[in-house]
């Protein structure tokens, strides 16, 4: 984080111009403002950031309460907390080589400068404050080297000061808690189950890093999830997570160009458990990221070369109050089943989606017939992908409080194809969508009389997602709403009823869907069970419709029992729902033969 005086170093410089940043001042404050007294005060939490005597960065996080930090003179902060003397990085760091001098209590003193960063932040506002500089001294005022339970007093010379915005901060309350429990579960690698569970779990981290004459340590929050574990085998865990639309100041990415060393902290706010990691980082950008999370234009993925997992080792614990409206949905690595992130057929750059046709099914869904610029072949089951971004893209944009979501955007949307190509190839495609977002909205109100020209990014997925056919029952899907369109591609090709079983969730609002479906393909509702949920006047002679047609109609949503009895026969069940669906399906069909997609746009 350099001084005004410094303008940009070599690294942020270098990755403006990679990212076609427009120039710009940098912000940065020298020293600390008086106006942020007030904002330092009332955070109840610091992540703090220094290096090793290996060059190493590592992270912290102190606190728990508010007022525990607080400016005490001229540039100068101070700090008071309880910590965990034994397994805290940066504690052990801070206080390396200082046990001969001791405190009133009997602790360590420590007269020295260091090199460190601080984040002061306040989650249930969402505020946070950069700082960086170097630590003056530090004491233990009371100590326990038995139990490891330290408080400690340290002030810290501040340098460079920056507020930041609150996007990405997802809410929580703070409380103060002991750290008498700490105990080390895991070093090294490869990462263990809990620090995986942490991981999979996390919704915000803190990371620290330098480009030599000063630190950073920022904040990085998404959805819960949003970190993903790229490898963990012997001897090595790699690690990578979105670079979200942010301020484009990149200042992180600007020392991790010029020293990719990189110290992380992931905290668990209800446990009190944090895993400390060390490590190396690469930035990755466009192809290279979109190559490893799906829909992803900008990346960090992170060698670990140490790791520490401590169970009960925070001074806080915290609860959510909510998340950002700012945050995306996960964006999933390639390896995962995605249907966005597959394969993609050798389909023709220049290929052109022209919308031709819409065909209202039910209130929220709608099938689209497109008008190919020549034609193409696909597989009955895949997807297309289509960029929007020419229709919709308006550009950068910092903050977006009317609509948060658009600022990580790039209109990228993959639709299963509802038919199966006419022969080898075909000129016409259908998708059957429901409206949710600014890409279904555009195909809902745009008029078919008016040319609206997408490109095709190309069709895909997974050779393991198409049905087999033969008597039996051999597959059994199991679909929520609009997740019905990879079956009735495959079932329109013929020969799949006999050895099928359907399990479909759908709203009482859009039986209509199933009608329709069920009219196209003669022979699927007598294998069909239909889980029906919510309730409307005006569908009930759709419910007799399908009931005729042969279905089995439930009047309640979809359980465990009703997929127990298909379980332990050798079938294979395809699942294609919504993640909230998606997720219990899975438990339920633990040890099965599973493969699935979903419909997250």
């Amino acid at each position: 984080m350099p001084s005004l005086t410094s303008d940009w170093h070599e690294g942020e410089s270098a990755m403006h111009e990679a990212l076609k940043v427009p120039p710009m001042r940098n912000p940065t404050n020298p020293g600390l403002p008086a106006r942020y007294d007030m904002r330092i005060m009332a955070s109840p939490l610091v992540a703090l950031g220094t290096v090793d005597a290996r060059g190493r960065p590592w992270t912290t996080i102190w606190g728990g309460e508010r007022g525990f930090a607080r400016r005490v003179a001229e540039g100068v902060l101070a700090l008071n907390s309880v910590v965990d003397r034994r397994w805290d990085p940066v504690f052990g760091t801070l206080w390396e080589g200082e046990g001969e001098d001791e405190g009133e209590e009997g602790g360590a003193v420590v007269r020295r400068e260091r090199v460190m960063s601080a984040l002061a932040i306040d989650l249930e506002t969402r505020d946070r404050l950069k700082l960086a500089g170097g630590m003056i001294a530090g004491a233990v005022v009371k100590g326990d080297g038995a139990s490891g339970v330290t408080r400690v007093q340290l002030a810290m010379a501040v340098t460079e000061s920056l507020g930041n915005c609150p996007k990405y901060l997802n809410k929580k309350a703070i409380q103060p808690h002991g750290v008498e429990g700490a105990e080390l579960k895991g070093e090294g690698l490869p990462l263990g189950g809990e620090a995986l569970g942490l991981l999979e779990r996390a919704d915000l981290f803190f990371l620290s890093s330098t480009h030599g004459d000063s630190m950073d340590t920022n904040h990085r929050g998404g959805p819960p999830g949003f970190v993903r574990v790229l490898k963990n085998g012997d001897g090595e865990a790699v690690l990578v997570y979105p670079e979200y639309s942010g301020n484009r100041l990149y200042q992180t990415l600007g020392n991790l160009r010029s020293n990719p060393l990189i110290g992380i902290v992931v905290p668990d706010f209800t446990t009190g458990d944090v895993l400390y990691l060390t490590g190396s980082a690469s930035i990755l950008i466009g192809e290279q990221a979109s190559s490893v999370i799906a829909r992803t234009k900008l990346a960090v993925s992170i060698s670990v070369t140490e790791t520490r997992y401590v169970k009960a080792g925070l001074p806080f614990r915290g609860s959510v109050i909510d998340y950002s409206p700012y945050n995306p949905p996960v964006r999933h690595l390639l390896s995962e089943q995605k249907p966005h992130v597959s394969s993609q057929t050798g389909t023709s750059s220049d290929l052109v989606a022209t919308l031709v046709g819409r065909e209202p099914l039910t209130p929220t869904i709608s099938r689209f017939t497109f008008e190919l610029s020549t034609a193409a072949r696909w597989n009955p089951g895949q997807h297309v992908t289509l960029d929007f971004a020419d229709e919709l893209d308006n550009g950068y944009a910092h903050m977006k409080d009317d609509d948060p979501q658009s600022l990580n955007d790039d209109y990228v949307r993959t639709f299963t194809v509802s038919n199966g190509p006419d022969g080898s190839s075909s000129r016409r495609m259908e998708v059957t969508v429901r409206r949710h977002g600014p890409a279904t909205g555009l195909l809902w109100r745009h008029n078919p009389r008016v040319p609206l020209d997408l490109p095709v990014m190309g069709f895909g997925g997974e050779e393991s997602f198409r049905m087999s056919s033969g008597g039996g029952v051999q597959n059994v899907f199991v679909a929520g709403g609009v997740g019905i369109t990879p079956l009735l591609a495959q079932a329109s090709a013929g020969g799949l009823l006999g050895g099928l079983r359907l399990l479909w969730s759908l709203r009482f609002e859009d039986v209509p869907l199933a009608v329709e479906s069920f009219g196209r393909i003669p022979g699927l509702a007598g294998v069909t069970r239909l889980f029906i949920t919510g309730g409307a006047d005006g569908a009930a002679d759709g419910l007799e419709q399908v009931r005729e047609m042969g279905a089995k109609v439930e009047m309640r949503r979809m359980s465990t029992e009703d997929v127990a009895g298909l379980k332990g026969q050798g079938v294979k069940f395809y699942l294609c729902a919504a993640p909230a669906l998606l997720g219990r399906l899975n438990e339920w069909l633990d040890g099965e033969d599973v493969v699935w997609e979903d419909f997250g746009y």
